[in-house]
């Protein structure tokens, strides 16, 4: 068998879609994607793909290291979420042949099931008790939300009183609540951020600060008892040595379409095992990439919790189940979606929806955020 061809479908809200085609008739789809930047991770994804038609789908290995060693300059989100997208395609065609999940094929199946959350209340957190309710009712036993819109190195305790009362609230609907800092929190105040929530009982503190302080996310985890997690905006097993090693992190999230894809998300989470830390795959993407992530959570004992994007903020055009046949797949019960157990990654898409949602997609980007002083802040 052969890789005969590669098309990218750029769909609402804003994800890309990779098809890989073979010689046999088999097909297999990736989600190679950096939000806010389609346009220049097609063209990545395309330039990589030059060196995947006509190879063997079934060599995943040796693929994924020509594709990473063979350029000389390697990582970064870019090349990363390319890789991550082909390697994705590459599982898909491979448990198709055989007729077999990608989960039977890194190990077999570890559980019967996993427990996901979903985002309330928007960039600009507001309403979150309402919108957990909501969540609460379509089967979910936990969600996740962000800590505060932007606020500068130093800033006011009002703003940090009023992520409290968000916090509270979203809480006393009896859900479980992580809490997202998103990167925007400054270390100064990360440190009375996590203080004032950590009464209210978070599951976990992401991104307390930006991945690349790592002496701040030292000091900050030292300010809380609440499990520390990151790592969306980390790439490879080698982006994830430090945080491990550091003794700050008690959850990393690798996103399968940025990390590495799946097999390399496997030996991160494998890194991450023998650090007794857990895993909670990054996915606020479609439904691609949510299939790729629940084949690595079957077969991965310290995986805890995925996130899913369904009716996540981003999807205004279209959300998690529009482009696939039967969305039976991702059905929540009792706050858990049972182990795929279709061939590959085990979701069926329309690509006749996908086609057709492909003609006239708008580019999604990231908002620019100001301070009340007019800098530039963390989205």
């Amino acid at each position: 068998m052969r890789i005969t061809a590669l098309e990218l479908f750029a769909v609402p809200p804003r994800w890309l879609f990779l098809r890989l085609s073979t010689d046999e008739g088999i097909v297999g789809w990736g989600e190679p994607i950096v939000e806010g930047r389609v346009a220049t991770t097609r063209a990545a994804v395309e330039e990589l793909g030059e060196l995947v038609i006509g190879r063997d789908p079934f060599q995943i290995e040796d693929v994924f290291q020509v594709l990473w060693r063979g350029g000389f300059y390697r990582g970064g989100p870019v090349l990363c979420s390319a890789l991550s997208g082909i390697e994705q395609a590459l599982w898909d065609i491979k448990g198709r042949a055989l007729g077999v999940p990608a989960w039977e094929l890194l190990g077999g199946r570890a559980r019967d099931r996993m427990r996901v959350y979903t985002w309330v209340g928007g960039d600009r957190p507001a309403d979150v008790a309402a919108a957990a309710s909501e969540a609460r009712a379509a089967g979910l036993t936990a969600v996740k939300m962000n800590a505060c819109a932007e606020l500068h190195y130093l800033d006011s305790e009002a703003k940090i009183e009023e992520a409290a009362e968000r916090l509270a609230a979203a809480r006393s609907t009896g859900l479980d609540v992580a809490v997202d800092f998103h990167g925007r929190v400054h270390r100064a105040m990360a440190k009375r951020l996590v203080r004032a929530l950590e009464p209210h009982g978070p599951l976990f503190f992401e991104e307390p600060v930006l991945p690349e302080h790592g002496e701040a996310l030292r000091e900050v985890a030292r300010w809380t008892s609440v499990p520390i997690a990151c790592g969306e905006r980390l790439y490879t097993r080698w982006g994830f040595k430090e945080v491990l090693t550091s003794g700050a992190v008690d959850i990393v999230q690798p996103d399968l379409s940025h990390a590495g894809g799946l097999l390399e998300t496997r030996k991160i989470a494998a890194m991450a095992e023998a650090f007794d830390v857990a895993v909670a795959p990054h996915c606020p993407l479609g439904p691609v990439a949510l299939a790729a992530s629940l084949q690595l959570d079957a077969c991965t004992p310290n995986a805890v919790i995925q996130e899913l994007s369904l009716r996540i903020h981003y999807n205004e055009d279209a959300d998690l189940l529009d482009y696939v046949v039967d969305g039976s797949v991702f059905d929540v019960v009792d706050g858990f979606v049972a182990v795929p157990s279709g061939p590959g990654l085990g979701v069926e898409i329309d690509e006749e929806r996908v086609r057709e949602a492909a003609r006239d997609a708008r580019m999604w980007h990231n908002p620019v955020w100001r301070n009340d002083d007019g800098t530039v802040a963390e989205w």
